[in-house]
């Protein structure tokens, strides 16, 4: 038979280890990254240049200069648009380092590479 006390410490490290499992399953979501408002902002930018006819789509961006690091071994990975310096930067890896390779929006050129 169970006294008062060990039916309360049983209850007591039942419902402890129901809160940490709660608390396990709630941070994978809560770490999940979440776009940022200056990115989303970012992004408003970036359309709206690209339809007013001052910024060149991403795709072409990309067409013009994905291959030519492609053929130096690089792995294309993704961009993202930087509103305020008003550039794309589009990030490749090769052997584990990154490289940023930063690009006008208006013209596709390259204006710089950050290794």
């Amino acid at each position: 038979m169970m006294t008062a006390f060990a039916f309360r410490i049983s209850a007591l490290a039942t419902v402890s280890a129901l809160a940490l499992v709660g608390a396990a399953l709630a941070v994978p979501a809560a770490a999940q990254p979440m776009p940022s408002r200056l990115q989303a902002d970012d992004q408003a930018s970036a359309r709206a240049e690209m339809q007013a006819g001052r910024n060149l789509p991403i795709r072409s961006i990309e067409q013009r200069i994905v291959p030519r690091y492609e053929r130096q071994g690089f792995e294309y990975l993704t961009f993202e648009y930087d509103g305020v310096a008003a550039i794309y930067r589009l990030k490749f890896i090769k052997d584990g380092r990154l490289l940023f390779v930063d690009a006008d929006p208006r013209t596709g050129r390259v204006l710089r590479e950050q290794r």
